[in-house]
């Protein structure tokens, strides 16, 4: 039977350019250290072929990952930031049937699980530089971790992102993954800078994740033709939207738990109230022939998992910002304001909406 290192040097692990077989640098770790200087300009190599004696590829010719001094193959990593940035680091944990169903396609769990992550360094306004790995898995299955390797390294390709290492073990399956990106220095699109008498924006679509769930659980399977299944399975972190925002935005984080939930978050970081125009959510025609007008709204503001930022802006900002976000095919709905305190989140109607979203140690919480 295959042991984890194999399954890890075989499946999981890509080889940077410029590193020998066990992730050491073919030109040494200083000759590294001084190319990581420059921002990211290239993508790492194809997944490792279990062709070569120990399970890794050949190193490609051209020089060595930025910011990789050291990658797999130690007891840890060396990393070396742009000069004059700061990291910004956070991990997540999915676990079957709580965060991701255990039949969904293990295709879809890895490229789902490195979403997640993504999508708070998006909401920092980072660029993806690092990840780290960590899969739980009842059994070897091979063809399954294949498939969620070409889903993991797909999303990271596109976002130039480096795994440098990880761990495998076994269990109840469950991915673990840490991202590290990069910030100038005392920069960063925090949830604590909004200011009362704001604009509160989102970057896309409410509650087709929702909806989407709904039709897994419904035994619909037909994910590439349907986009609810694609917006549960597929999140799209919105890291250059991120980037985008923050230059304009004074506060942002992104929907994990729900809109309400995470708003009630952000306004309690900044001691502001926030009161939402629930006619300008936007909500696809899709989600509202799956749910209905109602069952809609309440998915746009409760049911979690669309991954769209979620920020705080200046009146005076908001054309600025759409044509800086358009440049990257990306937009912005103004969904509320801000208001003074207290830190609760309503509607212009009056109505107080409580943050029933997500919440891991609750009873009631469903599959997300």
């Amino acid at each position: 039977m295959i042991g984890e290192f194999d399954l890890i040097k075989r499946y999981l692990l890509k080889a940077p350019h410029g590193t020998r077989a066990d992730g050491y640098p073919l030109s040494g770790v200083q000759e590294a250290a001084d190319n990581a200087i420059a921002p990211p300009a290239s993508e790492t190599a194809a997944i490792l072929s279990q062709d070569a004696p120990t399970g890794y590829s050949s190193s490609a010719p051209g020089g060595a990952t930025p910011g990789v001094a050291l990658g797999a193959g130690d007891d840890a990593a060396l990393l070396v930031p742009t000069a004059g940035h700061q990291i910004v680091v956070s991990v997540d944990t999915s676990v079957a049937d709580v965060h991701f169903p255990a039949d969904a396609p293990a295709h879809a769990i890895g490229y789902r699980s490195l979403a997640v992550s993504l999508s708070d360094l998006a909401a920092m306004g980072a660029t993806p530089r690092w990840c780290l790995l960590a899969l739980t898995l009842p059994e070897v299955d091979e063809a399954w971790v294949a498939a969620f390797s070409r889903g993991f390294h797909e999303l990271a390709n596109q976002h130039r992102l480096a795994l440098v290492g990880g761990d495998v073990t076994r269990g109840e399956r469950a991915v673990s993954v840490t991202v590290m990106g990069e910030l100038p220095l005392r920069r960063a699109l925090r949830r604590d800078g909004a200011k009362a008498g704001e604009l509160i924006a989102v970057t896309g679509p409410l509650g087709s994740a929702c909806a989407g769930l709904k039709r897994w659980q419904q035994g619909n399977r037909n994910i590439e033709h349907d986009p609810l299944l694609h917006a549960y399975l597929y999140p799209n972190p919105k890291t250059a939207a991120g980037r985008v925002l923050l230059e304009h935005a004074s506060a942002g984080m992104d929907i994990s738990d729900g809109l309400v939930a995470d708003l009630h978050h952000l306004c309690a970081a900044s001691h502001v109230g926030a009161e939402l125009e629930l006619d300008h959510l936007p909500i696809t025609s899709d989600v509202v022939d799956e749910l209905g007008n109602k069952g809609a709204i309440n998915a746009a503001l409760y049911g979690g998992d669309d991954y769209q930022l979620l920020v705080t802006l200046a009146p005076s900002a908001l054309s600025d910002a759409r044509a800086a976000l358009a440049k990257c095919g990306e937009t912005l709905t103004v969904i509320g304001r801000t208001t003074q305190g207290p830190s609760h989140v309503g509607t212009t109607n009056g109505d107080i909406l409580q943050p029933n979203g997500w919440q891991h140690f609750h009873r009631d919480s469903a599959t997300r």
